[in-house]
């Protein structure tokens, strides 16, 4: 299979995926649109160049409170409640 093969299989699926979630999201643009034919030229690609140079972002770990930490806010919430009801009963 040729680079050239593999980019027109990759913009199907991409027009496929397209429609389907025109479906899904009821929006007007469900009707299907003509393929774009690939360019009959094929590119050679190296390994460097088939690899992009960006950043990949690290899944960020899920924070945890500690129960001292879960106590304080209770009781700052608390203390805010308990003004609140005076400020509401003060007018």
């Amino acid at each position: 299979m040729g680079v050239s093969e593999i980019l027109a299989s990759v913009d199907r699926e991409i027009a496929l995926l397209k429609q389907v979630r025109a479906l899904l999201s009821g929006s007007a643009e469900a009707a299907p649109k003509k393929a774009v034919r690939p360019k009959k030229a094929v590119a050679v690609v190296t390994p460097a160049a088939q690899i992009p140079s960006k950043k990949v972002a690290k899944k960020k770990k899920k924070r945890h409170l500690s129960p001292e930490g879960r106590k304080r806010i209770a009781e700052a919430v608390k203390r805010r409640w308990e003004a609140q009801r005076k400020a509401a009963a003060s007018k």
